[in-house]
């Protein structure tokens, strides 16, 4: 029963996670890397750290919670926080070139795989008398196999869309669509969002004892999450700079506005990573699907991403034959998220 709520809990953030990107269509007169900016600041700073604090039992306090743990950990969480960040600017511009369907389909799926495989390996070269390799069973590598096996078949229905399509039809769905810029960013950004999951794990050991399970991942959650804000600050910033765009933050008649959505789209995101905390929080009788988790939630992520995808029109005008084939990528998703249950 507790797996079946945990796994619940993940796909609620998922679907959370994949309706993000639609509050950001009613932003108004700013341009990508404002909107970026302000919804990052909710989406890695605030609601991450109101996440944290959920992690503190009465009598202890934030300070104490770092005072206690390894510096290597600290910085080796924020470290490939600010990596993922380089990924979740790429992200943003798969789906400008692919769709939200698409583009969150091959970033995702890529993520997914990358990051269950990378956590342990990684951990494994700094702490190798904790033989974190041994999370890699046959049961998780047989998942992860399955998860991008329905990333690829999701991924040819999208080469069946490019061909079959018009440019007209193709720009109506999406505006820049441009398949293999599209892809060549996506796969980019899946591979560095990927270093979220190793985040987490190198954080792991950041957490109170008497903290409640489905809270212990939260600290964690916020370090990688301020560091990757610290890259997209950067790179929006300089974009601002670059393009005279900084007058979007003194246009007083859209902020109400505009902080509504990009408020709303920064609590969906992070709704993905505190489900996944609490998720995990069920899944500790079950250690194989507590290290298959992150592939597990990036593909929901993925199945919702593409029916929202279809709720926008994205797959308007596609053949019954490439429709068939999306659909069989979904299948393919949802039978990898509980096949290493099975399995083990």
């Amino acid at each position: 029963m507790n797996i079946a709520i945990g796994l619940l809990i993940i796909a609620i953030g998922a679907f959370c996670q994949s309706s993000s990107y639609v509050p950001i269509n009613k932003i108004k007169s700013w341009s990508w890397e404002s909107y970026w900016m302000v919804q990052g600041v909710f989406a890695w700073l605030v609601f991450p750290f109101l996440g944290l604090l959920l992690a503190i039992p009465p009598g202890h306090s934030l300070a104490e919670l770092f005072a206690g743990v390894k510096a290597l950990d600290v910085g080796m969480t924020m470290l490939f926080g600010v990596l993922w960040g380089v990924g979740g600017l790429t992200f943003g511009l798969s789906m400008r070139y692919l769709g939200v369907a698409l583009g969150q389909s091959i970033s995702l799926g890529t993520c997914a795989g990358l990051g269950t495989i990378l956590a342990p390996v990684m951990l494994n070269v700094f702490y190798p008398e904790a033989h974190h390799l041994e999370k890699l069973t046959a049961a998780v590598l047989i998942g992860v196999v399955v998860t991008l096996v329905g990333i690829a078949i999701i991924g040819m229905a999208g080469s069946m869309k490019s061909r079959s399509l018009s440019e007209q039809e193709k720009k109506s769905a999406v505006k820049d669509f441009n398949f293999p810029k599209g892809i060549a960013i996506a796969l980019l950004a899946g591979f560095m969002s990927g270093c979220f999951n190793v985040g987490l794990e190198f954080g792991s050991s950041i957490h109170f004892e008497e903290s409640a399970d489905m809270f212990k991942t939260l600290p964690a959650t916020f370090l990688v999450t301020l560091g990757g804000f610290l890259t997209n600050a950067v790179y929006c910033f300089y974009q601002n700079s670059k393009n005279h765009t900084w007058k979007d933050y003194r246009k007083s008649e859209v902020w109400g506005n505009n902080l509504l959505f990009c408020m709303l789209a920064g609590i969906l995101w992070y709704s993905q990573f505190f489900g996944l905390a609490l998720g995990k929080g069920f899944l500790t009788e079950s250690p194989v699907l507590t290290t298959f988790a992150f592939c597990i939630l990036m593909a929901l992520n993925v199945v919702f991403s593409n029916v929202w995808g279809i709720i926008l029109k994205e797959w308007k005008g596609c053949s019954a034959k490439t429709i068939a084939v999306l659909v069989a990528g979904l299948v393919v998703l949802i039978v990898s998220s509980f096949l290493p249950q099975l399995l083990e």
